[in-house]
């Protein structure tokens, strides 16, 4: 059976065929690292986990690449508001290279405890300003850019096939008597460089030919994934909340600037994670961090086995219950297969109906009930070698029975606070407050010679897992 992946750009399930044999190239949007990464962020860079797996379980070779937006991304897409980074460097006090360090840092840390592969290339928007300055300077030659006074934008009126990825009805979307632009000529039309209002304000501002400024959010992906994949290439991943705007732009301004069409071959999208009937978003306060779970006694691999459970192309509910269903059975799945005897053998009937399934479009839940058929199979052999095969995809590290005992051992912090080290907790929560970082460190190092884990957040603490506000 060959792999078929479902294909946002032509709304229908295809056969995966590459533009170069046996060679994939992917990108993926990463995070802006301006805050932590919630568990719904997560599932798209699960997705594209799976979606690596399978490929190379299918013998491609793969070049993938990740970027990380650093700067440009407004606090609306629509090229209003504040820059993330700048407004988190504000609030926090810090420069904006401490804060993209220091969540870049702690995204890559998510990602290796819920066992997905890092990208071949991690590539950073600031450290690609001449790239994206030369990718405008093009679509300006092609006379598809104009200038206002905060940026050189985009003139989308000039596409005639604009917002093909999700189909938007354009001419209900231009610029009317109803609809204010401000000095957009089309209410689509998007910023591919911001001129800054009061240069030298900004920590992140770099020359260009249009004025002191910085790049737009969209042309950062366009340069960066051409620089490294080339003007054309295979597989493009993403949320499904980039569909409308950010993606759409990004094929406008590449296949205008490239001149070739499709320019991104294959259109993979993940849709969200549920919470309380309503998308987990940072915007909205609404969020829980894997770190969060951790806390609550959910090991990683717990809530990798819960993603797994839902298509990725369908909406996941995410509760305390069904994380709680998915803990119970990943641990009886750990327990029963820690009792099977290894004959050294493979199945093939399972081996052929597990890649059939995960080939037909990633589907997870039913690769997880193929697995769990083969487990209670009493007349099945191979079954240790079969599991083996299956968790290349799966990345539950099935067959390491101390995985799970170490992740339970890290969350079950059994030394409990006495009333004097819960007392010496609340001043050091008052000393923090107050600035005097001298006395809190002082009060960090007595709780801590005392045994307790202490991990420290802007505003608040942990210990031992017991939570004191700033």
């Amino acid at each position: 059976m060959a792999l078929k992946l479902y294909n946002t750009l032509t709304k229908k399930k295809e056969v995966f065929k590459p533009l170069k044999k046996d060679f994939v190239k992917i990108y993926t949007c990463g995070p802006t690292v301006y805050w932590y990464q919630h568990i719904g962020n997560l599932r798209s860079y699960f997705f594209m986990d799976i979606l690596k797996r399978v490929l190379k379980y299918n013998n491609y070779k793969i070049k993938s690449v990740m970027n990380i937006t650093d700067v440009g991304h407004l606090t609306s897409d629509q090229n209003t508001g504040e820059d993330k980074i700048e407004k988190a460097a504000l609030k926090e006090h810090k420069t904006t290279k401490q804060i993209t360090d220091f969540y870049l840092r702690i995204f890559k840390q998510d990602l290796k405890k819920l066992n997905i592969s890092e990208p071949d290339i991690w590539c950073k928007a600031t450290e690609n300003i001449k790239e994206q300055i030369e990718l405008i300077k093009i679509l300006e030659a092609k006379d598809y850019t104009y200038k206002t006074s905060d940026g050189i934008y985009f003139d989308t009126s000039k596409l005639k096939d604009y917002g093909k990825l999700s189909k938007k009805n354009i001419e209900n979307l231009q610029a009317g008597k109803r609809i204010s632009c401000g000095q957009k000529k089309n209410k689509t039309d998007f910023v591919l460089w911001k001129i800054s209002k009061e240069p030298g304000k900004r920590q992140q501002e770099w020359n260009s030919p249009w004025g002191i400024g910085f790049p737009g959010w969209h042309i950062e992906c366009s340069a960066m994934s051409s620089k490294y994949l080339g003007k054309q290439f295979d597989i493009h991943t993403g949320g499904e909340d980039h569909i409308p705007i950010h993606h759409n732009n990004e094929i406008a301004q590449s296949e205008t600037a490239f001149g070739k069409k499709p320019w991104v071959k294959y259109w993979l999208h993940c849709a969200f994670l549920i919470f309380n009937n309503e998308k987990m978003s940072k915007s909205k306060g609404k969020i829980l961090t894997l770190s969060d779970l951790e806390k609550k006694g959910y090991p990683p691999l717990i809530y990798r086995y819960f993603l797994l459970t839902g298509h990725y192309k369908k909406q996941l509910n995410f509760s305390i219950k069904n994380l709680d269903n998915a803990k119970n059975s990943y641990n009886n799945l750990k327990k029963i297969i820690s009792e099977i005897k290894n004959d050294e053998k493979k199945n093939k009937e399972y081996l052929t109906a597990f890649q059939e399934t995960i080939d037909n479009n990633l589907d997870t839940p039913k690769a997880l009930q193929i697995l769990w058929k083969l487990i209670k199979d009493e007349n099945a052999c191979g079954k240790i070698q079969t599991i083996k095969e299956i968790d290349k995809i799966l990345g539950l590290d099935l067959l390491n029975s101390s995985s799970l005992l170490k992740q339970e051992k890290n969350k079950k912090l059994e030394k409990k606070l006495s009333k004097e080290d819960e007392e010496i907790a609340r001043k050091r929560a008052i000393f923090r407050k107050n600035k005097n970082y001298a006395e809190s460190d002082k009060l960090r190092k007595i709780l801590q010679k005392k045994g307790y884990v202490i991990e420290d957040q802007k505003d608040k603490f942990f210990v031992n897992g017991i939570e004191f506000k700033i």
